[in-house]
């Protein structure tokens, strides 16, 4: 059993197997099987053993075009073809898989699956927060570079209306002068 700062995967080993897939985070059930150390047949038999656990927003299945797109983004060798399509879990499919899959390991790796999921979304709203902030910023520089523009130019208006002043003074005048 594993302790609260003990890892049995590097994390970066476990981020690489993390995608992005229909506005999910999402793990393979082949690379899920290879960190568990199971067969992802025996894997896949697990979960089917146990669908009424994995909803839709738990588990999908990708569709061809999917598999194919993924494959060619993640450059994956599809050695002795594939029958059935990937299955893709979620952050909450990943937690059931512990309850399906009852070794020691799955329960390890599943535990430290969840860490990483909740340190990439805390990083994802500290990353929207500053985001934010720098969208705040930009309002607040547009408003404020219209203000100082409009400064400027009565700065300008105010210089002209002096220096014609001084040139008025300046000169000579004709006309009726008194004494």
């Amino acid at each position: 059993m594993m302790n609260n700062t003990e890892s049995i995967l590097p994390d970066e080993v476990i981020m690489t197997k993390i995608y992005f897939l229909r506005s999910n985070k999402i793990m393979f059930d082949y690379d899920l099987a290879r960190l568990y150390n199971v067969e992802t047949k025996v894997l896949k038999q697990a979960v089917k053993r146990n669908l009424n656990r994995f909803p839709d927003d738990f588990m999908f299945e990708l569709t061809k075009v999917e598999y194919e797109d993924l494959r060619s983004q993640i450059v994956t060798s599809n050695v002795g073809g594939t029958r059935y399509m990937p299955m893709a879990f979620t952050e909450h499919g990943v937690l059931m898989l512990s309850s399906v899959l009852k070794s020691q390991r799955a329960i390890d790796v599943n535990i430290q699956i969840v860490r990483i999921f909740s340190k990439m979304r805390k990083l994802l709203m500290s990353h929207k927060e500053l985001l934010n902030r720098v969208s705040n910023i930009e309002l607040n520089l547009e408003d404020q570079s219209y203000e100082i523009r409009v400064l400027f130019d009565y700065l300008k208006n105010l210089m002209n209306e002096k220096d014609l002043k001084k040139d008025q003074d300046s000169r000579s005048r004709i006309g009726y002068k008194q004494n």
